[in-house]
């Protein structure tokens, strides 16, 4: 694929203009210097909250890292694989897992990272990396908050749990996360779908902002685990008859317009209501589901049905409707 794309940055203007704005970001990236946080902290805390923009700020250093080092691989300039090791070995000196899947799915870009370079990293750093990496997964995996009878064991949270055990397991070639990670997601689907197409958390929350939250994890899932020749979870069907595809597809008259939904008018968590009172956008009882949420839905399950393709130019079409 590094291949690929290397020979259309030769033939392909369009690729070229886009890749010059990537290119610039890149190279001031090699200016700055990590701002790890020991502690991820989003889930449960309002915007404007002292340590969720600590976390916030902190967060500008995913996109640095897999910029420098996807950089490095299209270069071959060795300039960008030092900057990046230096802020993956930062974060793993500094950041200190907590097992919330909520606050570790931010961590995507930095396992994306990792993966695209760990052939090159020194042998002392990649230690500390693949150690923070692994810590990381069994802090998920072993977490209070994935036992038996707690919502976070069966809702949005285990898909994000799943998601990121999932990432570090190819990082680290660790069979025994990946393999919990497919028995897992077959449990999921089973408990976390429903056979009509819609979600537990959707029932709970009244939102198909919740129901996307939920998708968006397992489809990213779902495509590793295709591209690594393992099992369709796109069209897995569980024992209760529910499916990733048949959530997607349950989306898709919001989609077109020809159905709408008040987000949020029955919600059963309080943390929603908290939101709307604090005055963030999209959270107000009663507001209308805007489709363009979805783009990230619909990206990733093209992936596996092209024609929804037509869905996305769709949304993009009409990105505020």
């Amino acid at each position: 694929e590094i291949k690929k794309l290397k020979a259309q940055l030769k033939n392909n203007s369009e690729t070229q203009k886009l890749y010059a704005g990537f290119a610039k970001n890149a190279l001031n990236y090699l200016e700055e210097q990590p701002n790890a946080v020991d502690t991820i902290r989003t889930e449960g805390l309002l915007k404007g909250n002292p340590k969720k923009e600590r976390t916030r700020q902190a967060l500008a250093d995913m996109n640095k890292m897999f910029a420098l080092a996807l950089q490095y691989r299209l270069s071959d300039d060795e300039k960008y694989l030092h900057k990046c090791v230096e802020f993956l070995e930062a974060w793993a000196k500094t950041n200190q897992p907590n097992g919330d899947p909520i606050d570790d799915t931010n961590l995507d870009k930095a396992i994306e990272a990792y993966d695209v370079i760990k052939a090159d990293i020194n042998p002392a750093a990649k230690n500390r990396i693949k150690k923070w990496l692994a810590e990381t997964a069994l802090t998920e995996i072993n977490s209070k908050r994935m036992k038996v009878g707690r919502a976070s064991a069966i809702n949005n949270w285990n898909a994000h749990r799943l998601k990121v055990v999932r990432e570090i397991g190819y990082a680290l070639d660790n069979l025994d996360f990946i393999n919990w990670t497919i028995d897992n997601l077959k449990s999921h689907i089973n408990i976390n779908l429903y056979a009509d197409g819609t979600s537990l958390d959707f029932k709970e929350r009244d939102a198909m902002h919740y129901h996307i939250y939920d998708l968006e994890p397992m489809l990213r899932l779902a495509i590793m685990i295709d591209r690594a020749k393992g099992i369709n979870f796109y069209s897995y069907e569980s024992p209760r008859g529910s499916s990733i595809q048949k959530s997607v597809n349950w989306l898709i008259p919001y989609i077109k317009g020809e159905k709408q939904h008040e987000e949020y008018v029955n919600t059963k968590v309080k943390f929603d209501r908290g939101r709307a009172k604090n005055g963030e956008a999209g959270f107000a009882a009663g507001s209308f589901f805007k489709p363009s949420m979805a783009l990230p839905v619909f990206k990733y399950s093209s992936y596996f049905d092209p024609a929804q393709q037509n869905l996305l130019t769709l949304m993009e079409y009409k990105p505020n409707w």
